[in-house]
């Protein structure tokens, strides 16, 4: 099979991007000479465009060309003037709701029935939250000391993972925005893979209560330590010890269940995103997303600054104008908190994502979009947000992979399939992480690291149905403990940055 030279997703575009570089002097079709070196995932124009005329991929405009850009040329981000964004106040409800969806192989899973009600886990862990920040050097030590003497005792447990973050002292605790980290506090606290165990470590002097972190019923001994109670060093690490060790006896009772997928709670993210990432990958992560809500799953995706430019096409996608009401809130909030900040949502590319093809934040938006499929959005959530629905849902967050993901863990997701076209080790300690590349030069520089490779729907050596099938099976494989991701597997495990919009002191 030929690999085709370009891309191009829509009859109307007017550019397409590069399979492979395409040097200077190639005809690419009739008529298009590339004027350039054009790099891999790179746009070359498929007309001439003149100043201030549109340029077009996915069907929309990514901005206005700043001087005229001429047939065969390269196209990169110094080209192109950002368009305004799109007016969140008339956007159209439900006038695209696709029930249509692709069939899933399999309706059940293995997992673990929740003691706290919702989600079922994916993996069975002793989840140690703190209130503050200055209790992590105690709560290391003694987590290490577990991990040596403890852990081995209990076979059935996957890990003991402490909920360490920068919250908790030094800030504004009655700042109306407070609220965010506060409930991702409070949820993380409870994540269906802790199996029903609370264990609290708070400091004693900190904004950050221990009664606000825990409902009055579970502030007890058996459930919290103060350390600035105990007698020292010794008496803290004791006192740590003997506690995990009665949670972890529970814990290894546990056992996975057959489950249907109804009890399942899938995150999607993208980071390291570039051109070919709206192209395979992300769109193979929305084709699975499709069948496990048409199984009766809920799958959850994110990331305001890179909807953002879309926006308008997920409002055709709520169900009601309740919900499109909500996801119209939740994008003027973050307008004004970057309005707030000076800068707007075309601070979100990165050098990298750039050089990976995406001009400006409208194509990087397009592509990121892809990744929801095609099902009706049933809920939008606040950052941190429980869900209350099932279905597929958007839960408005920042774009950042490391605040994102701490987000969606404090909405309860038991698993997280991460889409990628530059790379990253990004992983989560309390739910396994599936990496899914958008080329197939990642997946031969990172062949460890990548546990799907879309590209060869770029190459034309799959379909997206392909590879969306084959991630669905991943997905239910991980979620069921048949399997580890790579990231899982070498414990990568990134920092719990808290999403904060409030002042610190």
């Amino acid at each position: 099979m030929k690999t085709p030279i370009f891309v191009k997703i829509k009859d109307e575009d007017n550019v397409a991007i590069a399979v492979h570089e395409i040097k200077q002097g190639m005809e690419i079709m009739d008529g298009v000479i590339a004027r350039h070196d054009i790099p891999q995932a790179h746009k070359i124009a498929l007309c001439d465009i003149p100043k201030d005329q549109p340029v077009i991929r996915y069907g929309v405009v990514l901005g206005y060309a700043i001087e005229d850009i001429r047939k065969g040329d390269w196209i990169n981000e110094f080209m192109l003037h950002l368009p305004t964004p799109p007016d969140v106040d008339d956007m159209k409800f439900a006038t695209n709701l696709v029930t249509d969806l692709p069939e899933p192989p399999v309706t059940t899973w293995e997992g673990y029935v929740n003691p706290w009600g919702g989600p079922a886990g994916t993996r069975n862990i002793l989840g140690i939250s703190t209130t503050v920040q200055c209790v992590t050097g105690v709560l290391n030590v003694a987590v290490e000391k577990m991990k040596k003497e403890l852990l081995p005792k209990y076979p059935n447990v996957d890990d003991i993972v402490p909920i360490n973050h920068a919250y908790g002292c030094g800030v504004a605790i009655n700042a109306p925005e407070a609220k965010v980290p506060i409930r991702a506090l409070r949820n993380l606290s409870k994540h269906p893979n802790f199996g029903g165990q609370l264990m609290v470590v708070g400091l004693g002097c900190e904004k950050f209560t221990v009664e606000m972190l825990c409902e009055e019923a579970d502030i007890t001994p058996e459930n919290v330590i103060i350390l600035q109670e105990k007698k020292g060093f010794d008496e803290m690490i004791n006192a740590l010890m003997e506690m995990a060790e009665k949670k972890l006896a529970i814990l290894n009772e546990r056992k996975r269940e057959t489950l249907p997928l109804s009890e399942l709670l899938i995150g999607m993210q993208c980071g390291g995103s570039d051109a070919f990432s709206g192209v395979t990958a992300n769109p193979s992560a929305g084709y699975a997303a499709d069948m496990l809500v048409k199984g009766g799953a809920t799958v959850m995706f994110s990331e305001v600054t890179e909807v953002r430019d879309g926006v308008y096409l997920l409002g055709e996608r709520c169900v009601n104008e309740e919900v499109g009401k909500k996801l119209a809130a939740e994008m003027k909030w973050y307008d004004n908190y970057l309005d707030a900040g000076k800068v707007d949502r075309s601070a979100n590319p990165t050098p990298g994502n750039k050089k990976g093809g995406l001009a400006n934040i409208v194509e990087k938006a397009m592509g990121s979009i892809a990744k929801s499929g095609t099902s009706p959005i049933v809920e939008v959530l606040s950052p941190a947000e429980k869900p209350s629905k099932k279905g597929l849902i958007y839960a408005a967050t920042p774009a950042s992979d490391i605040v994102c993901g701490p987000c969606q863990l404090a909405s309860g997701i038991g698993l997280q399939v991460f889409m990628t076209g530059r790379g990253t080790p990004y992983g989560l300690a309390i739910a396994p992480v599936i990496k899914v590349c958008s080329r197939n030069e990642m997946k031969e520089q990172w062949p460890d690291l990548i546990d799907i490779n879309a590209g060869p729907v770029a190459t034309g050596e799959a379909t997206i149905a392909d590879i969306g099938t084959k991630l669905f099976m991943e997905i239910i494989d991980v979620a069921s403990g048949r399997k580890q991701s790579f990231a899982e597997k070498y414990k990568l495990h990134n920092d719990l940055c808290i999403f904060n919009p409030a002042p610190i002191t």
